[in-house]
């Protein structure tokens, strides 16, 4: 599947990397073993979600860049599959 929101991410986010090998910080793939949720829920969230009504409200380049709305409801999934739906909760224990 052609990753279409590649091309709406020039200067409006914060980059989001996750597939950049870099000696340090360890890449997440170094970290998360092959196989686990958090691969399948980026994944589907990168590869199968229709987020473009998401994406086109960003029109704004002054500023600092949000984060990648992707990214963010990837993040806010795989926390709910957890078990923690408060976003202290998300953000205290880093999940």
């Amino acid at each position: 599947m052609a990753r279409w929101f590649l091309r709406l991410m020039s200067k409006l986010f914060k980059s989001w990397p996750v597939d950049q090998m870099m000696l340090l910080p360890p890449s997440v793939q170094d970290l998360v073993p092959e196989g686990h949720l958090a691969h399948f829920v980026r994944d589907l969230v990168r590869d199968s979600l229709d987020l473009s009504a998401i994406l086109k409200t960003y029109t704004e380049d002054r500023g600092f860049p949000p984060y990648n709305p992707v990214m963010m409801t990837a993040l806010l999934l795989y926390a709910y599959c957890q078990g923690h739906y408060a976003s202290r909760r998300i953000a205290r224990d880093r999940i």
